[in-house]
């Protein structure tokens, strides 16, 4: 399938899909919306940059705007819960983008501001409430919010989910769902907490899956650049005097350290801003919009605030400190490789991320290159896997405690 108009939906959500600038699906967008419009449960296996927001809101659109129906008070006909403020807000808004002129009715909820608005809501029924797990068991607790009238449950990003906590206020979100419904679970990988949750909410489902190394290895440009950490800022500074160069992520450890590099930014006259935990939802959210709105070149931000950040054209992703867990090499540099688009990442190596930088390319399955003409290079070793350690043979096997699962 080449083009969006070549499958069954509204002719409305079609030109909208245009007005965006989205000229063919994506592989998850072609292999996920057919299924989701005939109402097959769904487990999709992709990481965020491929399409997965306009692959599973499109169907529900579509059926909603087909099949409209008066809607209980407190009630929602779909729920879409995930793990961010951010990324909350930016599905929303593409639902919004998409379902203009369709009438529904749609909600986001998330902690860190005022409930009342969310409650009032809600209160006079929805067909699309997207939700953090927090806030929305706050809601549930209240009363002010019930699922009776549920059709369609998104998990979207349910590793991340696990990876921040979040597994089982999840759990206790399902538990209060409907038993017939349709269910949808993305994820970017499957480890066995997810493999147990899918086999448990999702009935004879289709499977589509996205490998996230097409976007590593085939769409992304990377590179190393080796210095002494002192050198950092100075290296940064370089770089970013190339204006090709519009649109900056970088990503770096901490809050502490990403309010740092906004401040040497904006002593060198490039307009940045930090998105953190430590920042107010209003000023993060102002932050990625100005962003966006390419208003702000360089948004420095930390892994967790940064998760499902959906931005168009960024023109390179800066790893200044290396991911502590090498999955999230690949939804960092999957940032600048957007919706089948080329992108640029480099990323800054001291001599104590050798080893991480060893763990990095054994996960990725591959070496990235590194870039020997940059003022600031140093040259390191790249020391291999240190061997484990073979552990002695337990000479009573009575005494040894099984391990937990």
């Amino acid at each position: 399938m080449s083009e969006f108009k070549e499958f069954p939906l509204l002719e409305s959500i079609i030109d909208r899909v245009a007005l965006k600038g989205y000229k063919q699906p994506t592989p998850i967008q072609q292999a996920c919306i057919p299924v989701l419009i005939k109402g097959n449960d769904l487990l999709g296996i992709a990481q965020t940059g491929t399409g997965k927001t306009a692959a599973f809101s499109l169907p529900i659109i579509n059926n909603f705007g087909r099949n409209k129906i008066s809607i209980n008070a407190k009630s929602t006909r779909s729920l879409i819960l995930t793990p961010t403020r951010e990324l909350a807000s930016q599905i929303t808004q593409n639902i919004d983008d998409y379902a203009e002129g369709l009438a529904l009715k749609t909600k986001v909820v998330y902690g860190g501001v005022g409930r009342q608005p969310q409650v009032d809501a809600i209160a006079h029924g929805l067909d699309i409430l997207v939700a953090t797990p927090g806030r929305l068991l706050d809601l549930i607790a209240e009363g002010d919010v019930n699922f009776s009238a549920l059709e369609v449950f998104v998990l979207d990003e349910a590793d991340t989910m696990l990876d921040m906590g979040f597994f089982n206020d999840v759990q206790n979100i399902i538990a209060k769902l409907p038993k017939k419904r349709q269910t949808l679970l993305f994820s970017a990988t499957m480890p066995t907490e997810i493999e147990v949750l899918a086999q448990a909410i999702l009935t004879t489902p289709k499977k589509v899956q996205i490998a996230a190394e097409t976007v590593t290895i085939d769409l992304v440009n990377q590179s190393i650049y080796q210095l002494e950490k002192s050198n950092k800022v100075p290296l940064l500074l370089n770089i970013l005097a190339k204006p090709e160069f519009e649109k900056v992520l970088i990503f770096c450890k901490t809050k502490y350290g990403a309010d740092i590099i906004v401040k040497a930014l904006e002593d060198s006259s490039i307009t940045a801003a930090s998105l953190h935990s430590g920042k107010t939802q209003a000023v993060r959210e102002a932050a990625l919009q100005s962003f966006k709105d390419s208003t702000l070149r360089v948004l420095v931000a930390t892994d967790v605030a940064a998760r499902g950040i959906d931005v168009d054209n960024i023109t390179l992703v800066i790893n200044y400190n290396l991911p502590e867990d090498p999955r999230n090499y690949i939804h960092r540099i999957g940032r600048t490789a957007r919706a089948g688009k080329n992108g640029t990442a480099i990323s800054f190596v001291v001599e104590n991320d050798i080893r991480q930088l060893t763990i990095i390319e054994n996960s990725i399955g591959q070496s990235v290159p590194v870039v020997s003409e940059q003022p600031f290079h140093k040259e390191l070793s790249k020391a291999p896997m240190p061997n484990k350690k073979k552990k002695p043979p337990v000479k009573n096997k009575n005494k040894v405690k099984k391990r937990r699962k």
